[in-house]
């Protein structure tokens, strides 16, 4: 599989801006700059890199979650998670250090020992969480 983003910039890093472009369309010329990325925290007026790999992290995380859960022999009503995404500054750049998973999961007939070592192996070994250099930590709540 291979997919494609697209972006294209116009100006300088601090007064310029931009847009997004996704090959599958969900991003369509979707506008972000140095505002976005950090002076609005509400996140309503564009979108950053840092926002789209949370979304990237949450959503691998959940399918890996997925597989992992079918394969042990569960269905999980829902799994609900939320990637927090630290950018920190470092000598003359900037750094993801940390991601921070939340995760609430609705999984029928699951000990709650089960469920922590399958949403550990996930956190592990989904693809993005692999790929990214950043201390992954995570809290595992198994709702009933």
């Amino acid at each position: 599989m291979r997919r494609t983003a697209t972006s294209v910039w116009n100006g300088t890093g601090t007064k310029g801006s931009g847009h997004l472009s996704t090959q599958s369309g969900v991003f369509d010329q979707q506008p972000y700059s140095f505002k976005t990325r950090f002076e609005n925290e509400d996140g309503k007026k564009g979108t950053n890199p840092e926002e789209l790999i949370a979304a990237a992290h949450a959503g691998c995380f959940n399918m890996a979650l997925g597989v992992q859960l079918e394969q042990a022999g569960f269905e999980p009503e829902e799994l609900n998670t939320q990637a927090a995404v630290q950018l920190e500054k470092q000598g003359e750049g900037f750094a993801i250090t940390k991601i921070h998973l939340t995760l609430k999961g609705k999984v029928p007939k699951i000990s709650s020992e089960q469920f922590q070592e399958l949403a550990n192996g996930a956190k592990a070994n989904c693809p993005i969480s692999q790929v990214l250099n950043a201390a992954i930590s995570m809290e595992a709540e198994l709702i009933s």
